[in-house]
């Protein structure tokens, strides 16, 4: 099949719908600026032995107010007004913001890519799915999210793209939003580390990278009509800390302002959150974009320190340029805005070494996402050892989940297009699961088995299949998408019914969870085996089978705590989350025919003590603790010595089984009584390899800034003088070391 597209210089694009885009083909649009663009010789801005700051001014100077004007704002979905003509330079992503051919500035084409490009199939493109975020912060390993973040940048500039807008590090602070698959961890230090090595993945591309949603964007219930209530000394010690830890790390050149309000301001628009914390506190040098339609204003936002609107320019163009002539915004303010835009395009290689289109590497793509997979499989439950399964197994009965098709993906902007699947790409608001089936993979590895396949639609026949089986696979699902919370912590559906039904017939049962965040087990204590796979990605289906077979040995660890039941969590229900209500104006509409109302989190209640925090505070036990996951070997610590200012702590892991295996090591700081903050927090983590049988000595540094507080009276981090409690173990409800170090001032 052959399309034509007639861009908006009159070129004609032909496509040819083959599966995989004809990338390598140049865009008329480039070819005619290529053509009209002035030699580098003449412009000296261009020199690359001057930092990128120099260059960004001496171009900026060079600029006519329109010009600025043009960099500030962006279109995006596509024509956003009747009768508008698509940018010949825009290649259909996320949004678009046209370059100065005359100044050598080229466009700057934005990509949604949380784990994987989207929209590719609009250009009969292919993409890499990644597993979600939450699953590769599983693997708290930073060489696999560095990989991560290097994949979506090869595939970035392989299909023409110059920036990413993936990069989310909200905390998990509401178990059941809806975008949790996209976000690392309810902790802090875990999630800022581990996505700050994504962002700088996908920046070794020559990519620009970007952070988001800044900030206190942690449900999508209302995240239009919300404000999130919460003192900047909690929000310092807790979201703020995320985000401040990613940004410093990988220097991004994006971060995008979220929807919500902030005590009131709405994040875009909020000069303590934009320009007191981020580029004063911080010395963050590169430029705020807003979420999609999440401007509101043109004064306030532009001296609050929003640098671009995204998309369309109902503030930032004609609106924005007026305040500028009449003093509301000073001329200083433009300058500053545009500068940041340059300035991270020529730090990002944007100017100097543009994207060439080609075509994307699929089966590499599909090794970095099974590797990353693999080492991000957590196994909770082994009773009695039934995994890995042996060659003694003679019939497996493999139950629900699609799992004869292949396995679960997120919605929203994060989803990316199944190869084979709808023309034109994915529909919103459908779960999309790609061809990567997990029974494939079970039957060549189980290739002396009877293998069968049921559906799980009909739970007393799938209890009948799984009784004739001397083991039973069950795979259950929870489809995740932006736009939606969940409810509940319960899987949707008759599928707790299902693994009951099954586990009673049939005392071998093991459950794959595919999910994208924590859910309810009621069913834990009556199956032998349980194994969370998040949304796993286009090797998913190989990567389970390799851990359920023992050909990977299983290392993830949670990164999110595992309620038993929705009375257990801070907030019982989704504030704002009803039936009358729907999601309360998520998109800013009338729900079920309502008006959308405004409404308060009031994030006092929970405060600092987010995820496992609140479990020890209030001295319950999770269904499943943070940091916890199994090994098919076992692992014991010793030899504690904490340095004398507490900025490391070093200790001995001896593997203890009979095969190798990889240990993840955490380090947890209780600080003095004078913080009021009674509650152990994560300060270190170090992923490690150790052979069957050998004993490996473990250093882990602690950043200073982990074990300070933040006081709001003098508007800074201290460290206060006193005891700090070091634990040292393989998750937060098991740290068998332990010392305590006295730090004077």
């Amino acid at each position: 099949m052959t399309r034509v597209r007639i861009a908006g210089n009159g070129c004609l694009v032909l496509v040819l719908g083959l599966g995989l885009g004809l990338g390598s083909l140049p865009r008329c649009g480039a070819q005619e600026k290529a053509q009209t663009a002035p030699s580098k010789a003449s412009m000296p801005w261009m020199n690359t032995s001057l930092d990128a700051d120099t260059r960004a001014d001496m171009m900026v100077k060079q600029m006519t107010i329109d010009e600025k004007i043009q960099l500030v704002h962006g279109s995006g979905w596509g024509v956003l007004r009747p009768g508008a003509v698509v940018p010949p330079g825009d290649i259909g992503g996320a949004g678009f913001v046209p370059g100065i051919p005359r100044l050598g500035l080229p466009d700057i084409n934005l990509a949604d890519s949380a784990v994987g490009i989207r929209g590719a199939a609009r250009d009969s493109r292919y993409a890499t799915l990644l597993p979600s975020v939450i699953g590769m912060a599983s693997s708290w390993d930073p060489e696999a999210a560095h990989l991560y973040g290097s994949v979506i940048g090869r595939e970035l500039r392989d299909e023409g793209f110059n920036m990413s807008i993936g990069g989310g590090v909200d905390l998990i602070r509401e178990p059941r939003n809806g975008r949790n698959f996209e976000y690392a961890s309810e902790d802090p230090v875990l999630a800022g580390n581990m996505v700050g090595q994504l962002a700088m993945g996908v920046q070794s591309n020559q990519v620009m990278g970007d952070i988001k949603h800044y900030v206190m964007n942690d449900q999508e219930t209302g995240r239009n009509t919300l404000s999130a209530v919460i003192s900047d000394k909690v929000m310092q010690e807790t979201d703020l800390l995320a985000f401040q830890i990613a940004i410093k790390m990988a220097k991004p050149a994006g971060v995008m302002c979220s929807y919500n309000r902030i005590n009131g301001v709405y994040a875009c628009e909020n000069k303590y959150t934009l320009t007191d914390v981020l580029k004063d506190e911080w010395g963050f040098k590169g430029f705020v974009l807003s979420d999609w339609s999440g401007t509101h204003s043109t004064v306030q936002a532009a001296m609050a320190g929003l640098d671009m609107q995204q998309p369309g320019d109902r503030y930032f163009g004609a609106p924005l340029k007026q305040a500028v002539l009449d003093g509301k915004v000073p001329q200083a303010r433009l300058d500053d805005m545009v500068h940041r835009i340059v300035r991270s395009m020529i730090a990002n290689g944007v100017v100097d070494n543009p994207p060439v289109p080609r075509v994307v590497d699929p089966f590499q793509g599909r090794r970095d996402a099974r590797h990353i997979e693999e080492e991000s499989l957590v196994l909770l439950k082994n009773e009695g050892g039934i995994l890995p399964l042996s060659g003694s197994v003679k019939s497996i009965a493999i139950i629900g989940g699609h799992a004869d098709e292949g396995v679960l993906s997120g919605g929203g902007s994060a989803q990316v297009d199944a190869p084979g699947g709808l023309p034109g790409g994915s529909k919103w608001g459908t779960a999309v699961y790609f061809p990567s089936s997990p029974m494939r993979y079970m039957k060549e590895q189980a290739a002396d088995a009877t293998v069968s396949f049921d559906a799980g639609t009909d739970v007393a026949q799938a209890a009948k299949a799984a009784a004739g089986a001397q083991v039973a696979v069950v795979f259950v699902t929870q489809w995740m998408s932006e736009g939606m919370d969940r409810p509940t912590l319960s899987l949707p559906g008759d599928q707790d019914k299902l693994v009951e039904a099954v586990a009673k017939a049939n005392p071998n049962t093991v459950v794959v969870l595919e999910t994208g965040g924590p859910v309810s087990m009621p069913w834990s204590g009556q199956v032998k085996g349980i194994m969370e796979a998040w949304f796993p990605g286009i090797g998913g289906g190989e990567a389970i089978a390799n851990v359920l077979f023992g050909k990977v040995n299983p290392s993830g660890k949670l990164p999110v705590t595992f309620a038993a039941k929705d009375s257990d969590l801070p907030f019982e229900h989704v504030t704002g989350l009803t039936a009358e209500t729907g999601n309360n104006g998520m998109d800013g509409n009338a729900a079920h025919g309502k008006e959308a109302k405004d409404f308060t989190v009031d994030y006092s209640k929970q405060g600092m003590l987010v995820g496992y925090k609140w479990f020890q505070v209030k001295d319950e036990t999770p269904l499943f603790p943070f940091g916890f996951g199994l090994s098919y070997t076992s692992f014991a610590y010793s030899g504690l010595k904490v340095a004398p200012d507490a900025t490391s702590a070093s200790f001995e892991v001896k593997n203890t089984g009979e095969k190798a295996g990889d240990e993840i090591t955490e380090v947890y700081a209780t600080l003095p009584s004078a913080s009021g903050e009674p509650f152990r927090k994560l300060v270190g983590f170090k992923r490690v390899s150790v052979a069957a049988g050998a004993s490996d000595p473990v250093t882990v540094a602690i950043d200073p800034l982990y074990l300070k507080v933040f006081s709001t009276e003098k508007n800074g981090w201290e460290m206060l003088p006193g005891s700090y409690k070091i634990e040292v173990g393989g998750s937060s409800a098991a740290l068998p070391l332990k010392e305590d170090v006295r730090v004077t001032k």
